[in-house]
C-alpha cells in the first residue's frame, strides 16, 4: 500500500518593490489650475456637449453685459451659432459680438488665455462674473474638443483699428499661446469685442436651450437688445462665422432694433428688443464687513495691512467701522486703538475676532447692489411672457455672512399660459438666468414652500402650484453663494430663503386679491346676462296684461335696474382689489381685464399671519390697466 504524497507548499508571491520617500518625492509636481479644470471640466458646466454649448454662450454674454454697463453703454449683443456638419455632426462655431468699451491689446491674452484672471474676484460689488474662469474655460474646452484656438477681435477706440488675436491656452502652465496678432478693419466702427470659439456641442430647444437662456436674460435685462441667430445651413469656410448676422450689409443689422417692442422672429434670427432706455444704476465697490470675515482671513489682513496701529486698520479695512466702533472692538478685545498691528499674534487676533462678533455694528451699505427694480421687472415680463396679470415686489436689502443682498420677485398669471401644468419658475442671480439644478436651488425651494393655496391657486403638498403661472425670483448680491463653480444654483441659507419667501408672499397677496375680485365681477356679469335674457319676455308679458304699458319703456327701465343691481360687473380693480376708475402705478399690470373668459371658482384667501405663513410687508401699490 502506497502512502499519499505530501501536499505541496504554496509558492510565495514575488515581492513587489515598494516606493520609499525619495521615489515618491520624485513623482510629485505642482498642478496648474487650468490642468485641474481640464480634467474636471464638469465642475465648470461642461458636462456634456449640450450643456457646454449653453455654458459658452452664457459666459460670453455675461461678460458683454458687464462690460457695457461698466462703460455706461446700452448693450447691443449679437449671438450666432454655426453648425459645421461637414466637419462633424457635433461641431459648432459660436460667435458673440457686443458694443461695449472693448479690451486693450495687452490684456486680451490674459483675459481669454488664463483661468482665475480678472478684476471681479476681489471686489465687493455686484457683477455677473465673479471668479475669472468662465470665458477662458470655454476657450479651453473648445481647444480640447476641436483643437481650434479662440479668435478675439476687439476695438477699444473708435478712431483706431481693431486687433485680431488668435490664441490657445497651455493648460500645463495656465498661460496663453498667441498664434496670430494683427490689426484689422473687420469690425463695426463702434468699440466692442467679438469672440469666436469652435467646439463640440449639441443644439436643442427647450427649457435648457440657448434660446431660453437669452429669453430669460432679456427679461432680467430689459435695457439690453439681443439678436440671436440659431444654426442654419451655411458654408463652413468663413472663420469669423455668423455672416448673416454680423455682415454690415445685412438688412437686419441696418434695421433699428428700436422698431421692436416684443420678442420677434425676423427670418432665421430672433430679436429680443430693448424695452428700457436707461442703464441700471452703477453699483459702488465697498469694503468687507467685519461680520463677514473669518478668523483666518482677519489674520491674513493684519499681516498684509499697511496700517501701523489697530484703530486705523479697523476703520480703513472694513465698512461700517467708525472711530467709536473701533474703540468698542479694541476695548472688548482688551487692546487699544494704538496697539501696533505688527505685534498682534494669534491670541490677540482671536480676541479681536470675538470682539467683532459681540460689538453692535451697522449692516453693510447697499449701494454696492443694482437690483432690477419693479418697473424693469414688469417691462421684462411683459416682453417675454404673454399673460393677463403681472405684479412684482422688491424686498429691502438684507445681509448674510456679512454680505449684502436683495431679493426681488415677479409673477405673471393667465393669458396664454398653460393652466394644466405646474407653475414655471425662472431663477436669476445678479441678472443671470439659472437653468440647471432647479431642485437644489434656494429660489425653487422658496417657491415650493410658499402657501399658494392662500391666494386662490391649487397646490399639492411640497410641490409647485398647478396654475397658469410664471414666477420670477432674483437675488442680487456682492457674492452670490452658488453651490458649485458652474454657478447653476443658489445655496440654501436661512436668511436668503426667508427673504425670498416674503417677496413671493407679497406678490401672492396681490394675485389673490385680483383673483377674488375678478371672480365676483364675473359672477355679477353672469347675473346680468340672466336678467337680460328674460327682460324682453317680461316686458311683452306686462304689455299683454295691460296694453297701456309701453314695452320699450318697461324694457329700458328693467335694463337700468339690472345694471344698477350688477354694477360690480363694470368695475376695474387695482392690485389690492379696490375699485378704480383709471390708475397707473409701478408694480402691477392687468391686461384686458374686462374681457376675460369665465373660469372655475377661486377659493377664498385664508387669514394669513396667525401661523407665520404669510407675514410679508404690505405696501401702497397700484395697478395699470391696458384695454
Amino acid at each position: 500500500m502506497t502512502s499519499a504524497a505530501p501536499p505541496r507548499k504554496p509558492k510565495k508571491p514575488k515581492s513587489v518593490p515598494r516606493a520609499d520617500a525619495e521615489s515618491m518625492a520624485s513623482g510629485q509636481r505642482e498642478i496648474s489650475v487650468s490642468e485641474f479644470f481640464a480634467k474636471n471640466r464638469h465642475l465648470l458646466g461642461f458636462d456634456n456637449p449640450r450643456k457646454a454649448l449653453l455654458t459658452t454662450v452664457k459666459e460670453a454674454v455675461d461678460n458683454s453685459l458687464d462690460a457695457c454697463e461698466e462703460g455706461g453703454i446700452l448693450p447691443q449683443i449679437r449671438v450666432a451659432l454655426d453648425h459645421l456638419p461637414e466637419i462633424d455632426e457635433n461641431r459648432f462655431r459660436i460667435t458673440i459680438e457686443d458694443n461695449g468699451p472693448g479690451i486693450v491689446r495687452r490684456q486680451i491674452e490674459n483675459i481669454f488665455g488664463r483661468l482665475l484672471y480678472g478684476s471681479k474676484f476681489h471686489r465687493m460689488k455686484m457683477s455677473r462674473g465673479q471668479q475669472g474662469i468662465g470665458i477662458s474655460a470655454a476657450g479651453m474646452y473648445g481647444l480640447m474638443t476641436t483643437g481650434k484656438p479662440m479668435i478675439i477681435v476687439s476695438r477699444s477706440k473708435k478712431n483706431q483699428p481693431a486687433h485680431r488675436v488668435t490664441l490657445a491656452m497651455d493648460t500645463t502652465k495656465n498661460r496663453p499661446e498667441v498664434t496670430e496678432d494683427v490689426e484689422t478693419d473687420d469690425f463695426p466702427e463702434h468699440t466692442g469685442t467679438r469672440v469666436t470659439i469652435e467646439l463640440e456641442g449639441r443644439y436643442t430647444r427647450g427649457k435648457t436651450s440657448v434660446e431660453e437662456y437669452l429669453a430669460q436674460t432679456a427679461i432680467a435685462n430689459p435695457h439690453a437688445a439681443i439678436v440671436f441667430q440659431p444654426p442654419v445651413k451655411k458654408n463652413g469656410d468663413d472663420e469669423n462665422g455668423a455672416d448673416a448676422l454680423l455682415d454690415e450689409d445685412e438688412p437686419l443689422r441696418g434695421k433699428s432694433l428700436e422698431a421692436f417692442d416684443r420678442t420677434t422672429q425676423v427670418g432665421d434670427a430672433v430679436v429680443f428688443p430693448r424695452t428700457v432706455d436707461e442703464l441700471p444704476e452703477e453699483p459702488k465697490e465697498i469694503k468687507p464687513h467685519p461680520r463677514g470675515v473669518e478668523l483666518g482671513t482677519l489674520i491674513r489682513m493684519l499681516k498684509q495691512s499697511d496700517e501701523t496701529q489697530l484703530g486705523g486698520f479697523l476703520t480703513k479695512s472694513f465698512s461700517r467701522v467708525s472711530t467709536r466702533v473701533s474703540q468698542q472692538i479694541c476695548d472688548e478685545a482688551g487692546l487699544t486703538t494704538r496697539t501696533w498691528v505688527k505685534k498682534i499674534g494669534h491670541a490677540e487676533a482671536e480676541a479681536i475676532y470675538k470682539a467683532i462678533q459681540k460689538t453692535k455694528i451697522q449692516a453693510p451699505p447697499t449701494d454696492c447692489l443694482a437690483p432690477i427694480g419693479v418697473r424693469q421687472m414688469l417691462a421684462g415680463m411683459f416682453k417675454g411672457v404673454r399673460a393677463e396679470f403681472y405684479t412684482a415686489s422688491t424686498r429691502p436689502p438684507s445681509v448674510y455672512r456679512g454680505n449684502p443682498f436683495q431679493i426681488e420677485a415677479a409673477v405673471a398669471f393667465g393669458g396664454d399660459l398653460a393652466g394644466d401644468e405646474p407653475a414655471r419658475v425662472i431663477r436669476f442671480a445678479n441678472r443671470v438666468p439659472l437653468l440647471y439644478q432647479q431642485s437644489a436651488c434656494s429660489s425653487f425651494k422658496a417657491v415650493v414652500e410658499t402657501g399658494w393655496r392662500n391666494y386662490g391657486l391649487s397646490q399639492g403638498k411640497a410641490s409647485l402650484p398647478q396654475a397658469p403661472l410664471v414666477v420670477m425670483i432674483h437675488m442680487a448680491s456682492v457674492w452670490v453663494p452658488f453651490t458649485s463653480e458652474s454657478k447653476e444654483a443658489i445655496a440654501d441659507y436661512d436668511e436668503i430663503r426667508k427673504e425670498m419667501r416674503l417677496a413671493l408672499q407679497d406678490c401672492g397677496r396681490k394675485l389673490g386679491t385680483y383673483l377674488r375680485k375678478r371672480q365676483k365681477i364675473r359672477r355679477e356679469g353672469q347675473r346680468r346676462d340672466v336678467f337680460a335674457r328674460y327682460i324682453g319676455e317680461v316686458a311683452k308679458a306686462l304689455h299683454t296684461i295691460n296694453s297701456e304699458l309701453d314695452p320699450s319703456v318697461i324694457y329700458d327701465d328693467l335694463k337700468a335696474v339690472a345694471q344698477s343691481k350688477t354694477e360690480l360687473a363694470d368695475q376695474q380693480l387695482d392690485d389690492e382689489g379696490k375699485t378704480v376708475r383709471k390708475r397707473k402705478d409701478d408694480d402691477t399690470i392687468v391686461i384686458d381685464e374686462a374681457f376675460l373668459e369665465p373660469e372655475d371658482d377661486v377659493a377664498p384667501r385664508e387669514d394669513p399671519g396667525a401661523d407665520g405663513t404669510d407675514n410679508g410687508d404690505d405696501s401702497d401699490n397700484g395697478t395699470l390697466f391696458e384695454n
